[in-house]
């Protein structure tokens, strides 16, 4: 914490009204597979100090790679002259007693060494390895960090984490038309980490995907697996529950706060407790204690998330949502937090993958999402693309392999259609984005095109 305390010391021998210091080390291993094999290994160190000022209700701001640099504050200084105030800010948050959360550091991945990195990433390739499949490519990322953050108003906390995620994406040339699948998986300890799953899933979804049949075009019941439900969470959910983009109207529930949006049995949590999950902490990045939020209850539209700012600009007290988020997760030094959920639960239902299937007349099983993206965020239409693992169910049977179909739909029909939630829940990270631990969904009533 030397590094923040000089900070702030240096800030009010300069009389700044309010100063915020975040320092952050971390060490990243990663090692890239391609053609079967590691292509690279490399570790990176990260030691970054990052700086938000208040002065007059102005917000200034500065980072820097070197802890050490003291000039950084007037650095931000420099800038009051051409900002305007933020007459609606009220303070950098005080000192608050934060929650205990479970596995977010495990010693043996803190200490773990490159080459025991690249044996994990063996293990992932020998397990995806098959005669029927021509490539392997993925990476493995392993993180470690030490969070701290310190501020004028006495808040002072530190945070010692890991993360661990590893992906798998497998080819095969055999059959009709060339096939791929995937396998993932992300946690904070070394316990719940499985390299041998990864390249099982990748291996059984390509080989269960070999010689596909064309989808026709119509409308189906859709089982989307915990992966393809992850990546709707985070690039077309996430953002409509956002307090900054519910009051600037650009949610598609925007006034409908309190009101039925979804299913009976549908609940979607924020959830930073939950152990092992990338996103669990327990405190913010700003320092605030996180708690878990019910942004869905029951079908209800019951809360949105935020940070100070967006809190303050609306009058309203932050629910713990600052996020200063890290590639390939964790944390950075970055001065100005955004508003971000920390893990997006869909609450397990009671239903098995199999009895799913079993009661969909005709429907699609898709294990992965690409591409997927708000069309218009205001209305909730997207679109996104199924490559991998499609199966294609009729009369509540698996028939046959799918070859690739988009999907263009609309979130509040999405949420209003949903038939079933699965209890097949897995922590999901899809690439660059938004942690999420989710089961399969049945969803009724969507439109599929074959490419």
């Amino acid at each position: 914490m030397a590094h923040c305390e000089t900070v702030l010391r240096k800030a009010a021998g300069l009389h700044v009204d309010e100063c915020e210091a975040i320092h952050v080390r971390r060490r990243i291993i990663t090692a890239r597979i391609t053609d079967s094999e590691i292509a690279e290994l490399k570790q990176n160190f990260e030691d970054m100090l990052g700086i938000r000022l208040i002065q007059e209700k102005k917000i200034l701001s500065a980072v820097s790679t070197d802890p050490d640099d003291l000039g950084i504050v007037e650095r931000a200084l420099q800038c009051r002259t051409i900002l305007q105030p933020r007459e609606f800010w009220r303070s950098l948050p005080s000192a608050k007693i934060s929650p205990k959360v479970e596995k977010t550091y495990d010693k043996k991945l803190g200490s773990i060494s490159s080459e025991g990195v690249a044996d994990l990433a063996r293990a992932m390739i020998d397990s995806a390895s098959h005669h029927r499949i021509s490539r392997i490519s993925g990476s493995l990322n392993l993180v470690t960090e030490d969070f701290e953050i310190k501020n004028s108003s006495g808040l002072e906390r530190s945070d010692r984490a890991t993360y661990i995620s590893g992906t798998i994406n497998t080819e095969s040339e055999f059959g009709t038309n060339p096939v791929s699948g995937f396998g993932t998986m992300a946690c904070r300890t070394s316990d719940s980490f499985s390299p041998s799953r990864i390249g099982r899933d990748a291996k059984e979804m390509c080989l269960d995907s070999i010689n596909p049949e064309r989808c026709e075009p119509g409308t189906y019941s859709v089982i989307f697996e915990p992966y393809a439900m992850g990546e709707m969470l985070a690039f077309v959910f996430s953002s409509n529950f956002s307090l900054k983009t519910y009051s600037e109207r650009r949610s598609c529930f925007s006034d409908r706060l309190g009101m039925k949006i979804a299913a009976d049995d549908f609940s979607l949590v924020d959830d930073p407790h939950y152990p092992d999950g990338v996103g669990s902490k327990s405190f913010d990045d700003e320092g605030v204690p996180t708690s878990k939020l019910n942004l869905i209850d029951s079908g209800i539209f019951s809360s949105t998330y935020s940070d100070s700012f967006h809190a303050f600009r609306e009058g309203q007290e932050p629910t713990g949502n600052a996020s200063r988020m890290g590639n390939p997760m964790g944390r950075t030094a970055d001065p100005i937090p955004v508003p971000a959920p920390h893990n997006l639960v869909i609450k397990n239902g009671q239903a098995s993958l199999e009895e799913m299937v079993g009661e969909t007349k005709r429907g699609l099983l898709v294990g992965r999402l690409w591409y997927t993206y708000s069309v218009n965020p205001e209305r909730g239409d997207f679109s996104c693309t199924a490559r991998s693992g499609i199966r294609m169910i009729e009369n509540g049977k698996i028939t046959s392999p799918g070859r690739p179909v988009r999907i263009v739909h609309n979130l509040p029909l999405l949420l209003q259609n949903i038939d079933c939630v699965g209890k097949d829940s897995r922590n999901i990270l899809p690439w660059s984005a938004l942690p999420s631990i989710t089961p399969s969904v049945k969803v009724n009533g969507i439109r599929a095109l074959p490419i």
